[in-house]
């Protein structure tokens, strides 16, 4: 398998601030944060992009929000943002699919 930070993060070669961990996901803070709260949730399975899931993933994809609910109930924010970006032209850099749970400011639509 092709290694990338996500990657790295799961098998905990390198360091990052884990705020959750199950069998199935892992959530940390992003390091270059676009919001005053801005977590990153990853499968453990690697998917390099939505748009490569297949009918197999439908519950880890479900699973991977549901982390997302969890996680910002724990710290108490109710209003936050998902994204997941799809490519390289959408803004995704890291492909391994990942959510970012943005929150902590007012958010402008359309986004981008």
């Amino acid at each position: 398998m092709t290694s990338n930070i996500f990657q790295d993060i799961i098998d905990k070669k390198i360091p990052a601030d884990i705020i959750y961990e199950d069998d199935l996901s892992i959530a940390f803070n992003d390091i270059s944060p676009q919001a005053p709260t801005h977590i990153l949730i990853i499968p453990k399975k690697k998917i390099a992009k939505i748009s490569d899931a297949d009918n197999e993933d439908e519950n880890l994809l479900g699973h991977l929000l549901l982390v997302g609910k969890k996680v910002m109930s724990d710290i108490g924010i109710t209003d936050y943002r998902v994204v997941i970006n799809n490519g390289s032209e959408a803004g995704q850099t890291v492909f391994h699919i990942h959510l970012h749970i943005l929150a902590g400011r007012t958010f402008g639509w359309p986004p981008g």
